[in-house]
């Protein structure tokens, strides 16, 4: 296999992304929407990858997409913790809400769907699903892997955004500052969840765990981002919580003894005695 050149800048803020999203199965328009890239930027870097060995085309039809070789999979294995993490964070059934300041032209065919009180139109812009009512747009974000869920929420921010954007130059509309919609969930690997979802659905209000199939196998979906980060920080309180319980097991050690000791005198009369005159021939 022949090397291309990348410098140390490139591979962590380019290269190493877009491996791991071969890594998932987007393909290249899908990792431009993503990162805010062109297509052809994307596509760039792919056919240097592909010259190198470390991704390789596969034709669906008429859409082309990539696959990782063995080389580059060992290559991200030993990327995993230096230049980017694991990347195990998923975020799904996550829209984003932008209310409409002033309507814009709208075609004529626009109103297909009509319900009680809004019209809705599920369609595309951008490649991502996008939902008209009467007071507000609402994306629909594609399922996102990222490696934090700080990072998952920047990320699906970004993409909105630029969809927001598109949307108003499209229809002349005018729209207020995006806001998540309730529901969305960040799902994380984990291998209690994994034994646990074979047999019992468990949930609380902010967390959940459940039996899927495939890749979802043994996931915790949480339900806000706020549960994701307390999630993170467990094993940090944990053993906050371990110091703690250590430092109170020495003072109850120390106490006891110390018990133990006037257990001892009241027990003993004549040693409190001779105690009670070493103490008074001390003074003296």
């Amino acid at each position: 296999m022949s090397k291309v050149k990348f410098d140390f800048t490139t591979v962590r803020t380019k290269v190493i992304p877009i491996l791991k999203r071969v890594e998932v199965g987007d393909y290249p328009a899908k990792i431009g929407r993503i990162y805010g890239w062109s297509r052809q930027d994307v596509c760039y870097y792919l056919k240097k990858l592909e010259k190198a060995g470390m991704v390789r085309r596969q034709v669906r039809s008429s859409a082309v997409f990539y696959a990782l070789t063995p080389r580059s999979k060992i290559f991200l294995a030993r990327c995993e913790g230096l230049l980017m993490s694991s990347g195990v964070y998923r975020l799904h059934k996550c829209q984003v809400r932008y209310e409409i300041l002033a309507e814009g032209v709208l075609p004529k065919d626009f109103r297909r769907l009509e319900m009680t009180n809004w019209t809705a139109l599920l369609g595309l812009e951008q490649g991502v699903k996008v939902r008209h009512t009467s007071r507000s747009w609402i994306v629909h974000v594609e399922t996102l892997y990222g490696r934090s869920p700080a990072e998952l929420g920047a990320m699906a921010k970004g993409l909105s955004d630029r969809v927001a954007k598109a949307l108003m130059l499209k229809y002349g509309c005018r729209l207020g500052e995006g806001r998540f919609c309730r529901g969305y969930e960040i799902a994380i690997d984990d291998p209690v969840a994994q034994f646990l979802s074979r047999y019992f659905t468990v949930s609380t209000p902010n967390r959940k765990m459940d039996h899927s199939l495939g890749e979802l196998e043994g996931e915790i979906d949480h339900l806000s981002r706020d549960a994701a980060v307390e999630y993170l920080l467990m094993p940090e309180r944990v053993k906050s919580l371990e110091g703690k319980v250590e430092a109170l097991h020495m003072d109850l050690t120390e106490l006891i003894a110390a018990l133990k000791q006037l257990f001892d005198l009241e027990s003993n009369p004549e040693k409190r005695q001779r105690d009670k005159m070493r103490a008074d021939t001390y003074r003296t």
